[in-house]
C-alpha cells in the first residue's frame, strides 16, 4: 500500500508539473422547453456567470427552443436561464472540457408568484428530481457524481447505493436493497418503457450482477424513486429507476475510447441532419480480462475467465410533420466456465463434491417512440419495444471417490413485447393531466434436463413454454396551488390475462414550502406487482405423470406506503433532508402448508425457488427512518453523509413473525470529494467513500440432519433467525483530467477496500465432516481506468 500511494503521488505530481497553461474553450449546445408541456420556449435568455470573463457569454433559444453559446472556458460553469413569465433556473457547475461539446437541457417553470408570496431562490439543486410530478423519495441520479464517486465502478445501481435507504453490502453483486424490499421489487425504465434487469452474468431470478449493462457513457440525469412513487409507475413495490438515454452530438462528429473494469470500449456520435438536429450514437464495449487472455496473456485467472461485451445505440430523428423519433437499443452477453477444482473450495458444491459448471447469459432491449406536439400545450407520444433474455447453467459434479457425473443441464429463454401510448395536457399555469395505456405480452420457455448420476439418460425436470399478457393504465393529475405549495392525485391499474388478477391503486403526493428554505412532503398509495413469470409456470409432477400449474392462480403482491419528509437548506450550498415511511404489505406468495418460506425473500439468492402451491397469505412490513446532509460541489469540495435506521418483517404460512432475507437494520455512508483546479486546463480529485452496514441474515444450517441425508439442510423454522457481523468498506478514487487542444483525458485509480476488511460473503457446509467454511467477498481492489474523447 505504501510503493502503491508513493506511485500515485510522483505520478500526479509530474503531470502537474508538466501541465501549462492554455486558454482552451468549448461551445455548449441546448434546448429550453417547458417543464409540464415539454414544448419548446423561445426568446429565453442563458448566460454563463462567470465573475473571470473578461466579457459575458450569453446566447438566446430560437424557434425551436435551441441555443448555442461559442468560448465557453474549460472547467466548472455555472449557467443562468431566465425567460419572463418563468421562474428563473440555475444550471450549475458543469464539467466543459476541450475536447466534446456540451449539451444541456434546460426545463423551465411558469411563475404564479403573487402579491405578498414569497419569493422562492432559484438555488440550482443537483439533486431534484427531473419528473415534476414525482414530490416525494425522489432523487436526481447525476451522471457526474456517478463518474466521480468513489467505488462505483461507473455503475448506475451501486452510484444508488450511497443514497439513504439503500443498501448494498454485496461486493459481487449490484442489488438494490431499498428500505428492507428485495431487490426484485424495483422497477426498471429506460425512456419510458420497461426494461428487464441489465446486468451480465444473470439467471432466470437473479436481480443483480457483478458488471451492468448499463453505460454512464450514454445515459444523462435521470430519476431514482424509492417510495410512494406517482401514478404513472407500476407493476414494483420497491423503487424505480427512472434511466434515459442521451442524444447525440447534433453539429459535429465525437468519439471517446475507454479502457478499464468494466473493458474496452468506443463511442461514437455525431448528426444525422444537422438543420433538423437529428442524431446518432453508438457504444460498444468488450471486457478486459477477457480481451488480455485472448491475447495469450495470463492473468491469473485460468480457465475461468470472465468473457462478457455490450452495445448501445441511439437514433433520434427530427421531423417537420411527424414529430420526434427516438430509436434505442441495448443488448449484452456473458460467459464463464468454471472448473472442477479441489484446490478452490469456491466452486465446489456444499457436500463436498467438485463441479465443473458454465454459464452463459444474453441479454436485449430496444424501444421505439414517436412524440407529436398537437399544439404547444398537448402532445402524444407512441411506444413500441422488445426484449429478449436467455440463461444457460450446466453443472457436471463429481461426486466423492466416484468417476461418475451427475449433470443438470437449465437453458431458460424471457421475452416480452409491449405498446403503448401516453398524453399529455398543460391545462394552464397551475394544472397538467397525464394518461398513458401499455399492454405487455411476456414470453416464457424453462427448460431443465438432468442426467442422474450413474445413468446416461438425459431426463426433463422441467419443460415449460407459455405466454401471458400484462395491461396496464393509469391517469395523474397535477396541480399547482402556487409556487409553494403543489400536489399530483393519480390512479393506477393492471390486469394479469393468465389469471384475471386486477388491481386499482390510488397515489397522491403533496409538497409545501413554508418557508423560503424549508419545505414538508408527503406521500401515499397502494402499489401491487405480479409474481416472477417463471413462478406462475413452474410445474408440479402429479402421480400420473402429467404436469400441474400449481402457481397460476397467484395474485399480485400489494404495498401500502406512506411517507413524510422535512428538508432545509442551510445555505445555498448545503442541504437536510429527512424522511420516515412505513410500507405494509400483503397478499404475499408463501406455501399452502405451514413453512416459513416467503416471495418477499426473492432475490437473496440466485435462480426463482421451485416452490408449488403457493398463496396469497403472506404479510410483511417496512418502516424507518433517514436522514440527508449533503454539500453540494462548490468551490471545488462536496460530500454527502447517509444514514437510515430500518425494520424489516415478514410472516410466511405459518404466521410466525421474522427478519426478511434483507433486514440488517442499519446503513451510513460518508462520502466527500475535492476538486483542485491545477491550470486552465487540468485538474485533480480526490473522492473518499466510507460505508458500514447491519450483516447480511441468514438461516443456520442443520447440521445431524444434512449428514444423514448427505446433502445441506437448513432449519427453517429459523428462517433468517441469525446476522453475520457489520459490513463495513473504505474507498479512496484519485482523478485526472487533461484537456488539450483537440483531446480530453480522464485517468483515475480507485482504490476499493483499502483496508482489505474480510465481509463475510457464504457459509458452506459439507455434511460428511460436518465443516462449516467461510468464503469472504473482495479484498483490496485497485479499478484503474483511462479515458479519451476526441
Amino acid at each position: 500500500m505504501k510503493k502503491l500511494f508513493t506511485i500515485l503521488i510522483l505520478t500526479f505530481s509530474g503531470l502537474l508539473a508538466s501541465a501549462q497553461k492554455s486558454p482552451f474553450t468549448q461551445t455548449v449546445i441546448g434546448s429550453v422547453t417547458d417543464e409540464q408541456s415539454g414544448s419548446p420556449l423561445h426568446g429565453a435568455t442563458i448566460v454563463v456567470i462567470n465573475d473571470q470573463l473578461n466579457e459575458p457569454i450569453y446566447g438566446t433559444t430560437d424557434s425551436a427552443g435551441s441555443f448555442k453559446l461559442k468560448a465557453v472556458p474549460v472547467g466548472r460553469q455555472t449557467f443562468k436561464i431566465s425567460l419572463v413569465g418563468y421562474k428563473t433556473a440555475i444550471e450549475p457547475i458543469v464539467e466543459i472540457t476541450s475536447a466534446k461539446e456540451v449539451v444541456l437541457e434546460i426545463r423551465l417553470v411558469e411563475d404564479l408568484k403573487a402579491l405578498n408570496e414569497v419569493v422562492v431562490k432559484a438555488d440550482g439543486r443537483k439533486d431534484l428530481p427531473i419528473n415534476a410530478n414525482a414530490l416525494v423519495s425522489d432523487r436526481q441520479l447525476s451522471i457526474d457524481e456517478a463518474m466521480r464517486y468513489s467505488g462505483t465502478r461507473n455503475d448506475i445501481s451501486r452510484m444508488a447505493q450511497n443514497f439513504a435507504g439503500v443498501s448494498g453490502t454485496n461486493d459481487a453483486r449490484n442489488d438494490i436493497v431499498i428500505r428492507g424490499n428485495s431487490p426484485d421489487g424495483v422497477l426498471w425504465r429506460m425512456d419510458g418503457i420497461d426494461i428487464p434487469s441489465p446486468n451480465h452474468f444473470s439467471t432466470i431470478g437473479a436481480t443483480g450482477g457483478p458488471v451492468s449493462m448499463l453505460n454512464t457513457n450514454t445515459l444523462k440525469n435521470s430519476d431514482f424513486l424509492t417510495s410512494a412513487f406517482p401514478a404513472q409507475f407500476g407493476n414494483a413495490i420497491a423503487g424505480v429507476f427512472d434511466l434515459r438515454t442521451r442524444n447525440g452530438n447534433t453539429e459535429k462528429n465525437e468519439y471517446l475510447a475507454q479502457m478499464g473494469f468494466n473493458g474496452f470500449e468506443f463511442e461514437a456520435e455525431g448528426p444525422v441532419n444537422r438543420e433538423t438536429k437529428s442524431s446518432f450514437l453508438v457504444d460498444y464495449r468488450y471486457s478486459m480480462v477477457g480481451t488480455i487472455q485472448k491475447l495469450g496473456l495470463n492473468v491469473g485467472t485460468g480457465a475461468a475467465t470472465p468473457y462478457y461485451q455490450d452495445g448501445s445505440f441511439k437514433l433520434h430523428i427530427v421531423t417537420k410533420t411527424a414529430g420526434v423519433f427516438d430509436w434505442f437499443g441495448l443488448g449484452g452477453e456473458s460467459h464463464i466456465n468454471l472448473p472442477a477444482d479441489s484446490s478452490n473450495n469456491l466452486y465446489s458444491s456444499n457436500n463436498g463434491a467438485l463441479s465443473n459448471q458454465s454459464l452463459k447469459s444474453i441479454t436485449a432491449v430496444t424501444g421505439l417512440s414517436n412524440t407529436i406536439f398537437y399544439n404547444a400545450n398537448t402532445s402524444g407520444k407512441i411506444m413500441l419495444a422488445a426484449s429478449f433474455f436467455q440463461s444457460k447453467f450446466l453443472n457436471q459434479t463429481v461426486e466423492n471417490n466416484m468417476p461418475d457425473k451427475t449433470t443438470n443441464d437449465i437453458n431458460d429463454k424471457q421475452g416480452k413485447i409491449s405498446a403503448g401510448y401516453t398524453f399529455n395536457e398543460k391545462i394552464n399555469k397551475q394544472n397538467q393531466v397525464t394518461m398513458g395505456l401499455t399492454a405487455d405480452i411476456d414470453l416464457l420457455n424453462l427448460k431443465q434436463n438432468y442426467i442422474p448420476n450413474g445413468d446416461s439418460v438425459l431426463r426433463s425436470l422441467l419443460n415449460a413454454q407459455n405466454s401471458a399478457v400484462l395491461l396496464k393504465g393509469y391517469i395523474s393529475y397535477f396541480h399547482r396551488f402556487n409556487n409553494l405549495f403543489s400536489t399530483n392525485l393519480g390512479l393506477y391499474s393492471q390486469w394479469f390475462g393468465l389469471n384475471n388478477s386486477f388491481s386499482i391503486e390510488p397515489r397522491w403526493n403533496l409538497k409545501y414550502q413554508f418557508k423560503d428554505n424549508q419545505a414538508f412532503n408527503f406521500g401515499t398509495g397502494l402499489h401491487s406487482q405480479m409474481q416472477p413469470l417463471e413462478v406462475y409456470f413452474f410445474q408440479t409432477q402429479m402421480p400420473d405423470g402429467q404436469t400441474d400449474l400449481t402457481n397460476k392462480n397467484l395474485d399480485f403482491v400489494r404495498s401500502l406506503h406512506t411517507v413524510a419528509g422535512y428538508e432545509i437548506s442551510l445555505s445555498d450550498h448545503l442541504r437536510l433532508k429527512t424522511e420516515a415511511y412505513y410500507q405494509y404489505i400483503f397478499n404475499a406468495a408463501v406455501e399452502s402448508t405451514p413453512s416459513s418460506f416467503s416471495m418477499l425473500n426473492y432475490g437473496a439468492d440466485f435462480g426463482f425457488p421451485d416452490k408449488t402451491n403457493l398463496v396469497n397469505s403472506g404479510k410483511g412490513y417496512n418502516y424507518g427512518l433517514e436522514l440527508t446532509l449533503e454539500k453540494f460541489l462548490n468551490e471545488g469540495f462536496y460530500y454527502l453523509i447517509t444514514g437510515s435506521l430500518y425494520q424489516s418483517r415478514y410472516a410466511g404460512s405459518d404466521g410466525v413473525w421474522r427478519n426478511t432475507a434483507f433486514n440488517s437494520n442499519e446503513v451510513a455512508n460518508v462520502l466527500a470529494g475535492k476538486e483542485f483546479k491545477l491550470n486552465e486546463k487540468s485538474s485533480f480529485v480526490v473522492d473518499t467513500k466510507f460505508s458500514i452496514a447491519g450483516g447480511q441474515r441468514y438461516t443456520p444450517f442443520d447440521i445431524s440432519a444434512s449428514h444423514a441425508a448427505g446433502y445441506v439442510i437448513y432449519k427453517d423454522n429459523e428462517a433468517y433467525s441469525l446476522q453475520n457481523s457489520p459490513y463495513s468498506r473504505w474507498d479512496i478514487k484519485f482523478s485526472y483530467i487533461k484537456n488539450g487542444k483537440k483531446i480530453t483525458q480522464k485517468f483515475y485509480v480507485d482504490l476499493q477496500n483499502i483496508t482489505s476488511k474480510k465481509n463475510l460473503y457464504i457459509r458452506t457446509l459439507n455434511p460428511s465432516t460436518e465443516a462449516i467454511g467461510d468464503i469472504y467477498q473482495m479484498g483490496f481492489f485497485p479499478n484503474i481506468n483511462y479515458q479519451i474523447t476526441f
